[in-house]
């Protein structure tokens, strides 16, 4: 019997003794999953974003499975009626969460921030803002490479290329997080969506005091507190130099964006105010004709 035979041989039975070896271990250490995993798994989008804060869609099945409440677990992708019914796979009532949006915390357009440099490495906001803060003047700012396009599992989000910064495509975003979590300034925030869509929140980002970030970028907040002030339900606050409204005690009277003096305050689909129809002109005066005898 020359080597190569033998050799073949010896490497036959090793695979036939491992190969047997193992069998015998994994029966012996098989872990039976629940059957209602694989149920609740089906009826998720499969994309693992995150967005449910666990590590992917069969983890956060396996979660809703196992626990002995739906108080915490919400897939933000899949709505109140996907939840529902998964409430009714593992014998439990589902807590319906309000659906959030990505929302921009920047306004500083191409036209309105002043740049420093032009930067000609990788095109990413992570390389860019490890090496100080970006083309424009704003430290705070959008650096404009486009990571939060690139982390969205679901297509929601674009880049504008004549304003420089991102946007979010409404009817496409389910408020996973992705975008927030890939954006290394955290100019990226999720909101409630509120009613029909309308919301008010600050599109800035920059905590500069007044003047100098009004040289960075004219739209900045310069954090007067004139919002704050106006405001009737207390929802916003100014910490260093900078406004953020509450969108949980905001009720959308609008008034802090009329008294904005930068413009930094934006409101989202409100409908537009109908212009008032102009007063109609007094009708001539009729001269009176002489009384003929």
């Amino acid at each position: 019997m020359n080597v190569i035979t033998l050799s073949i041989i010896v490497l036959g039975i090793i695979g036939i003794v491992g190969a047997t070896v193992l069998y015998f271990v994994a029966q012996r250490f098989h872990v039976q999953e629940d059957p209602r995993i694989d149920q609740v798994e089906a009826l998720l989008p499969g994309a693992n974003c995150g967005g449910c804060g666990r590590s992917g869609c069969r983890d956060f099945a396996a979660a809703c499975v196992g626990a002995d409440t739906l108080d915490g677990l919400s897939c933000p992708s899949s709505g109140a009626e996907v939840m529902k019914k998964i409430g009714e796979i593992v014998g439990l009532a589902p807590v319906v969460t309000k659906p959030k949006i990505a929302v921009i915390k920047c306004n500083g357009t191409c036209d309105l921030r002043h740049s420093l440099a032009r930067f000609e490495g990788a095109p990413s906001c992570a390389v860019l803002a490890s090496l100080g803060s970006g083309e424009s003047a704003c430290p705070n700012g959008c650096l404009g490479c486009g990571d939060c396009v690139e982390a969205c599992p679901y297509g929601a989000m674009r880049m504008n290329l004549e304003t420089g910064l991102p946007e979010v495509i409404e009817d496409k975003c389910v408020g996973c997080g992705a975008c927030t979590k890939a954006c290394p300034r955290a100019i990226i925030e999720l909101r409630y969506k509120g009613p029909r869509g309308m919301r008010v929140y600050v599109a800035c980002s920059n905590k500069e005091k007044g003047a100098v970030a009004m040289k960075e970028c004219k739209v900045s907040c310069i954090g007067c507190g004139k919002c704050a002030k106006t405001c009737p339900h207390e929802a916003i606050t100014v910490a260093n130099n900078l406004a953020y409204i509450d969108y949980e005690k905001c009720k959308l009277c609008k008034k802090c964006v009329d008294q904005c003096p930068t413009h930094a305050i934006h409101a989202v689909n409100f409908p537009v105010k109908k212009a008032e129809p102009a007063a109609a002109a007094p009708a001539p005066e009729k001269k009176s004709e002489p009384a003929t005898v």
